[in-house]
C-alpha cells in the first residue's frame, strides 16, 4: 500500500512541477500580462527563474520518488512469486 501511495504522490509531484514550469515560462514571456503584476498575482517568488527552479525540484523529487516506488513494487512482486514457487 505504501508503494502505491508513493506512486500517486510521485505522479502528482511531476504533474504539479510541469504545471509550475509552464507558469514560469508564461510569466517570463509576458504572455498573460505585465511581468511584475503577473508574478505578484500568481506566485510568491521573486522572479520567473525562481518559479522554474522550484518546478525543476518538484519534477526531480517526483521522478526519484516514482523510481523508488517502482522498485518497491517490483521487489514485492518478486517476493510473492518466489513464495508461490516454494
Amino acid at each position: 500500500m505504501f508503494s502505491q501511495t508513493s506512486r500517486v504522490v510521485a505522479i502528482l509531484a511531476v504533474l504539479g512541477g510541469v504545471a509550475q514550469c509552464a507558469l514560469g515560462l508564461v510569466i517570463a514571456t509576458g504572455f498573460i500580462g505585465p511581468y511584475e503584476a503577473v508574478l505578484a498575482r500568481y506566485t510568491s517568488a521573486s522572479s520567473s527563474g525562481e518559479v522554474i527552479n522550484h518546478a525543476t525540484y518538484a519534477i526531480l523529487l517526483g521522478l526519484a520518488l516514482g523510481t523508488l516506488a517502482e522498485i518497491g513494487i517490483a521487489v514485492r512482486k518478486k517476493a510473492a512469486a518466489s513464495r508461490r514457487q516454494d
